[in-house]
């Protein structure tokens, strides 16, 4: 028969150590064992978020059907992006000098599709394209990420 007590310590440090002591009578003995787990952690810096937070965050796959230069900018284009829904989604993005909008037709990228709207250039972003950005001595380099196979537009990434 095994019996479990658990017992929480609080102190003034960041973490709580938590005890457990289970008590085992093997074939009449009794005896007392105390297992230590390890501390549990808070996030003690803004930089971090926790799983759950991560979770929050929709990445799904999109084709884009076009992408126009947006009037009155040098950053943006405006995308149409198929995401397997009732009618593709407009989303804006700031990748027009690194890209030419004819080696993004027809392709398939990861979005975040659950962040609020966003208003720009008074037209409305409804995901954003992933991207990885890095500034060099040669200057700024934009790198995309396509599925190393073709995936049903709106297929989840996890």
């Amino acid at each position: 028969m095994i019996q479990q007590q658990r017992k929480v310590e609080e102190g003034n440090s960041i973490m709580n150590m938590i005890k457990q002591v289970i008590s085992i009578e093997p074939k009449g003995k009794s005896e007392e064992v105390i297992v230590e787990e390890k501390p549990k952690t808070e996030l003690v810096d803004d930089k971090y978020i926790s799983i759950d937070d991560f979770a929050k965050v929709e990445i799904r796959v999109g084709t884009i059907l076009s992408a126009e230069i947006v009037d009155k900018s040098d950053k943006l284009y405006k995308l149409s992006v198929d995401f397997g829904e009732t009618a593709p989604r407009q989303v804006l993005s700031g990748i027009r000098k690194f890209v030419t909008a004819e080696e993004l037709v027809g392709k398939q990228f990861p979005f975040v599709t659950n962040l609020a709207p966003r208003p720009m250039m008074g037209m409305e972003s409804a995901a954003m394209i992933l991207a990885a950005s890095e500034k060099t001595e040669e200057g700024e380099k934009l790198a995309l990420f396509n599925p190393s196979i073709k995936v049903a537009n709106g297929t989840k990434l996890r």
